[in-house]
C-alpha cells in the first residue's frame, strides 16, 4: 500500500539530522503480513488436524501389530506364557487347557481382531464422523465378548466361576463405556442468570460476571496442543485442554461450527459455542451485556 507522508529530513549545523514535516514523500508499506495472516491460521489448523490423524493412525497400527505378534507367538512358539495367568496354574490345568484348544482359540481372538481393526483402518480417511468410535468400539466388544465365548474351554471346575467373572467384566466395561459415552455426547447449555452464568453439563460450572475480564467472539479457534482432562470426540470436545497462547482452558466446542466465544475470568479461559452460529451470538451478546451491568 502507498502512504503519502509530510516529512523530510536535514543535517543541523551540528551534523545531527532532524525531520521536518514540510514536504511530502511516499513510504512503501506492506500488506503482505495482514493477507498471509488466515493464510497462516488454515496453515497451523491443517497442521494439527493432520498431526492428529497421524497420531491417532499410528496407535490404531501398535494395536494391530501388537495383537498380530501376540497371536503369532501363542500359536506358532508354544508362548503359552503369553495369556494371562497361564503360567501361574498348576501343570496339570496347562496341560487340560492345551489339549482343549484354549491357547490357540485366544490366538485366534487375537489375530482376528486385529485383521477387523485393519479391515476399518481406512474409515480414517473417510468423512465419516465417527471412525474412531466405531474403531474402538469393534476392538473392546468384539475383544471383551470372544473372551466370553472362549470361557467354554476352561478346565471344568473353573469353568462356572470363569463365566461369571468374565461376563461381569464384560457388562461392567460396555456398561461404563456407554455411560461414559452417554454423558459426553450430551449437549450444553449457556444460562444467564441475574449475577452469574452457567454451563451445564459434564464440567459445566457457575460463574459471577463480576469475574469476567474479557470476552471476545472468535471467527477461528486456536490451536489445541494437549488433552489434559476432557471429552475429545469427532464431533465434541468437552473439559480442560491446553490451548496454544492461553495455556490451560475450559472448552465446550462443537467442532466446525464458528463462532465461538472467549470467556477470559479471574481464575479460568472457557471457550464455548453452539451448533447453531446464531445461538452462539446471542449468548455472547448476553453475557457480554451483562457483565458490563457489573462493571
Amino acid at each position: 500500500m502507498v502512504q503519502e507522508l509530510s516529512s523530510d529530513r536535514e543535517k543541523n549545523s551540528d551534523g545531527r539530522l532532524s525531520i521536518r514535516k514540510n514536504r511530502p514523500c511516499l513510504i512503501l508499506k506492506s500488506e503482505s503480513n495482514a493477507i498471509n495472516q488466515p493464510y497462516k491460521m488454515f496453515g497451523d489448523k491443517l497442521y494439527w488436524e493432520m498431526g492428529r490423524m497421524w497420531g491417532l493412525l499410528a496407535i490404531h497400527i501398535v494395536i494391530i501389530l501388537v495383537f498380530l505378534i501376540l497371536g503369532w507367538a501363542v500359536r506358532k512358539k508354544e508362548a503359552y506364557w503369553l495369556i494371562s495367568g497361564f503360567a501361574s496354574r498348576p501343570v496339570e490345568e496347562q496341560e487340560e487347557l492345551i489339549r482343549s484348544g484354549y491357547p490357540r482359540k485366544i490366538s485366534s481372538l487375537l489375530i482376528i481382531t486385529a485383521f477387523g481393526m485393519l479391515i476399518l483402518l481406512p474409515l480414517m480417511f473417510t468423512t465419516f464422523k465417527y471412525a474412531m468410535e466405531v474403531q474402538f468400539g469393534f476392538l473392546m466388544i468384539f475383544l471383551m465378548g470372544g473372551l466370553v465365548y472362549l470361557t467354554k474351554y476352561e478346565v471344568p471346575k473353573k469353568r462356572k466361576r470363569s463365566y461369571i467373572i468374565s461376563i461381569s467384566l464384560f457388562i461392567a466395561l460396555i456398561g461404563g463405556l456407554g455411560t461414559l459415552s452417554y454423558f459426553s455426547y450430551q449437549g450444553y447449555e449457556l444460562v444467564v442468570k441475574k449475577k452469574s452464568f452457567e454451563i451445564t453439563g459434564m464440567y459445566g460450572d457457575e460463574w459471577n460476571y463480576e469475574d469476567i475480564i474479557s470476552i471476545e467472539l472468535m471467527d477461528e479457534l486456536p490451536e489445541v496442543t494437549v488433552r489434559t482432562n476432557g471429552v475429545g470426540l469427532s464431533t465434541l470436545s468437552k473439559g480442560h485442554f491446553k490451548m496454544n497462547g492461553y495455556g490451560n482452558s475450559l472448552l465446550f466446542i462443537q467442532k466446525g461450527s464458528s463462532p465461538y466465544i472467549y470467556i477470559e475470568l479471574k481464575d479460568k479461559k472457557i471457550f464455548i459455542n453452539d451448533k447453531v452460529p446464531h445461538q452462539t451470538k446471542i449468548w455472547f451478546e448476553q453475557v457480554r451485556d451483562k457483565a458490563k451491568l457489573t462493571k
